[in-house]
């Protein structure tokens, strides 16, 4: 098989590869969050404050990421943070905020959803 056969179908089985693998990497975070919670985790909403309104994880707190650097004052480097967004991006960002700010133990929970 050659690759000029093989073109129409690399975009649609990478766009498959990646969202199987982000499935299985937010399944894999979800099954440690209650560990996490029993450690003391602490649970941030990066979302904006509208859509955190409209619905959250009871007990999270609000950090939009814009202002998650600026922010991170407010929490713990010693406890573990939870981060979670809408759909997984702007908590993955998260993430790399808190790490390079010296947090060593931060998990991207994904969607708020997956933390009830």
């Amino acid at each position: 098989m050659d690759m000029e056969t093989l073109q129409p179908y690399l975009l649609p089985a990478g766009v498959a590869a990646f969202l199987l693998y982000r499935y299985l990497r937010f399944k894999a975070a979800r099954a440690r969050l209650p560990s996490l919670a029993a450690g003391g985790a602490v649970f941030v909403d990066v979302r904006s404050p509208g859509e955190f309104a409209a619905g959250n994880k009871p007990g999270s707190l609000n950090i939009p990421l814009d202002v998650l650097a600026r922010e991170a004052g407010r929490l713990d480097k010693n406890k573990p943070v939870v981060l979670s967004c809408a759909s997984g991006a702007r908590s993955g960002a998260g993430v790399g905020i808190l790490k390079g700010l010296g947090f060593s133990n931060v998990t991207n929970a994904g969607p708020w959803q997956n933390t009830l």
